[in-house]
């Protein structure tokens, strides 16, 4: 049994050689495809690692993050506490909520310069 085992993989073996043999070959077809993106294609060109990378818009600071985050915190007190109505609670919570989904769009075109 391990004699036919090793006839059948032989016989396998040869079979699938034409095979690999032709996929090494080069072919020298004008009409291929390139392999490698133009774009891609850098090979004299490294890239400098040690440049100092900047932002490209101004970063909100620790201080604007706190007061952003105390105002949340307000609110929410303000809202559990009975101190503001649903409906004022409602309406600054759909002022902030309508500045989250602008604000994205606003920053970008800033960026683009297509103010």
């Amino acid at each position: 049994m391990a004699f036919e085992f090793r006839r059948i993989s032989a016989a396998l073996l040869m079979a699938a050689m034409p095979v690999v043999l032709a996929s090494c070959a080069s072919s020298a077809s004008s009409g291929a495809p390139a392999t490698v993106n133009a774009g891609a294609n850098r090979s004299g060109i490294y890239p400098d690692i040690t440049a100092i990378v900047s932002a490209e818009t101004q970063q909100m600071s620790d201080q604007e993050a706190a007061d952003t985050a105390a105002r949340l915190s307000a609110l929410s007190h303000r809202r559990s506490s009975g101190a503001i109505s649903e409906a004022e609670y409602r309406r600054q919570l759909a002022e902030l909520q309508a500045l989250r989904d602008s604000h994205g769009k606003t920053t970008l075109s800033e960026i683009e310069g297509a103010k």
